[in-house]
């Protein structure tokens, strides 16, 4: 560790500055639809079948012949099902996997680094199944992070039923030499989406509140639908290679000149 004690600063201050109401919003995902709403960009959001308490809470005779099941305080991949095809759906199977995760005893999100989850109940949201080739790298996930309100690099994610690869490319799209030491590192280059620079402005408007947000956007045939919004990506755990990667996304977070640990 390069700098002990500014690390120190930033953790407290970071602990401190997370109590923000919205965020608590913003990681439920759910509850984020709001604030997207709210930024102006209620066209991005993918459409939502419903919001439920429990398994036994949905009608799957009323879904439509795919949807996505997700747990609203999931991530990291987890906590979702795909259902490309209702017909060949095992409900039960569905229904008791789903109970799990709003299950009381085991609800509770392990902490890691990731502080405004205490208190929220988890809750199962239904969501448009958005269709896509295997074969081009299926459905890519580009995961903005903004510091300050402004893009500074980005993941670019495909291929997830056949392993995940991972690009890391800079704000003008271009691959940088790191990658996540788990994931399988994406060796080809990634197309540049011609909207890119509209994405871009998507995130930065969504993360301009906080002084650190990793916007997910999906781009299919031209159409930008809403992910989600974090704040810990990986929860804070995330290994690189080479390890000064880390450091230099250290960099982009500034704190304000008066804080104080």
């Amino acid at each position: 560790m390069k700098n002990p004690q500014r690390y120190t600063e930033k953790l407290q201050w970071y602990k401190m500055y997370y109590r923000d109401p919205v965020m608590k919003q913003c990681v439920d995902k759910y509850e984020v639809r709001k604030y997207v709403e709210d930024c102006g960009l209620g066209s991005i959001l993918n459409e939502c079948y419903g919001v439920y308490n429990s398994p036994d809470e949905i009608d799957f005779l009323n879904l439509p012949d795919s949807f996505v099941l997700k747990d609203t305080l999931g991530g990291g991949g987890n906590s979702v099902i795909l259902v490309p095809d209702k017909s060949k759906l095992n409900i039960e199977q569905v229904k008791q996997q789903m109970a799990q995760w709003v299950a009381e005893s085991t609800s509770v999100k392990h902490p890691g680094r990731e502080w405004v989850y205490d208190g929220m109940p988890h809750r199962i949201i239904a969501e448009k199944f958005i269709s896509s080739n295997p074969e081009t790298g299926g459905l890519i996930d580009y995961k903005l992070f903004c510091f300050g309100g402004r893009v500074a690099c980005l993941y670019v994610m495909g291929n997830r039923e056949n392993g995940l690869k991972v690009g890391i490319y800079d704000r003008d799209f271009r691959k940088l030499d790191a990658y996540i030491s788990y994931d399988e590192k994406m060796e080809t280059e990634a197309k540049k989406p011609e909207n890119f620079e509209e994405m871009c402005e998507i995130a930065e408007k969504l993360s301009a509140k906080f002084p650190h947000a990793r916007i997910d956007l999906f781009d299919q045939n031209g159409v930008i639908t809403f992910g989600e919004i974090t704040f810990f990506s990986g929860s804070g755990y995330t290994l690189f290679n080479p390890d000064e990667f880390d450091f230099q996304l250290g960099d982009f977070f500034q704190l304000p000149q008066n804080t104080k640990a």
